[in-house]
């Protein structure tokens, strides 16, 4: 996030005191992040101003766009792309190293993400949900065959043979969830169980705006979890929360893990 909101100058030792403890006692602690954790590795954003949506139009990813006219669809993909990692490499932050520490230490059980871009697994957590999938991978549309989107990518971008297509003759796409699909029903039923069964639930860097993952922290507070809410503007979820702290993720994340 490009602006001066840095630090954990607005959030109170006591208050991360708080949540280190709870982390350190809890039976089950899961995390869930969005956009929010990745902007510091120089991801943009899909939404807010000057977003990705902002740019581009989100029906031109649409499943029916893909159906319709594959060749179009992958010829913008190509442009998202662009726009989302340009010439950048991006590595994990101190964000994704905090949680991927917690983990290592035995203070968090899972992270579940909304991000596509595969950095909670280059952190070294290993046990990652991807709610959305992941653009590290393309899958056949008929087959469902998997393998690495970056090869795939260049050979579309370089040879202008659009779409790409598998040995068996079907179409690869992107292996993330498209706008008009639902969400993998395995990656979301874990999802919500670790919510139920987690005594602490940390929402990290997400707007918590777009369902059904806005929902997982809702679930986990009904069910009588600690729900701590890291985020610079308010979400839906502030009121059912037991912390609150506006500040920069990467800050915080490694702050708390001081504390344990």
């Amino acid at each position: 996030m490009a602006d001066d909101r840095h630090g954990t100058d607005d959030v109170d030792d006591e208050t991360l005191d708080a949540v280190a403890e709870a982390l350190r006692t809890a039976e089950t602690a899961v995390a869930l992040t969005g956009a929010g954790v990745s902007t510091a590795s120089g991801i943009p954003s899909f939404r807010g101003d000057d977003g990705i949506w902002e740019r581009h139009d989100p029906a031109d990813f649409h499943r029916r766009r893909l159906d319709a006219d594959p060749a179009g669809f992958w010829a913008d993909r190509l442009s998202l792309r662009e726009a989302i990692y340009g010439d950048i490499d991006p590595e994990p932050n101190a964000a994704h190293e905090a949680l991927a520490a917690l983990e290592a230490d035995g203070h968090l059980d899972a992270v579940l993400t909304q991000n596509v871009d595969g950095l909670h697994d280059a952190a070294g957590t290993d046990r990652v949900v991807e709610l959305h999938g992941t653009h590290r991978r393309v899958v056949c549309d008929d087959c469902g065959h998997r393998r690495d989107a970056e090869p795939v990518f260049e050979a579309a971008d370089e040879d202008g043979d659009l779409p790409p297509r598998c040995d068996c003759g079907g179409v690869y796409r992107p292996d993330v969830v498209l706008f008009g699909e639902p969400m993998p029903d395995v990656a979301m039923n874990e999802a919500q169980r670790l919510a139920r069964d987690s005594d602490v639930f940390l929402a990290a860097g997400s707007s918590l705006s777009v369902q059904p993952a806005s929902l997982l922290p809702k679930i986990a507070a009904e069910a009588g979890s600690t729900l701590v809410v890291i985020n610079y503007d308010k979400t839906p979820r502030d009121a059912a929360a037991a912390h609150v702290l506006r500040a920069d993720v990467t800050q915080v994340l490694p702050a708390i893990v001081e504390r344990l």
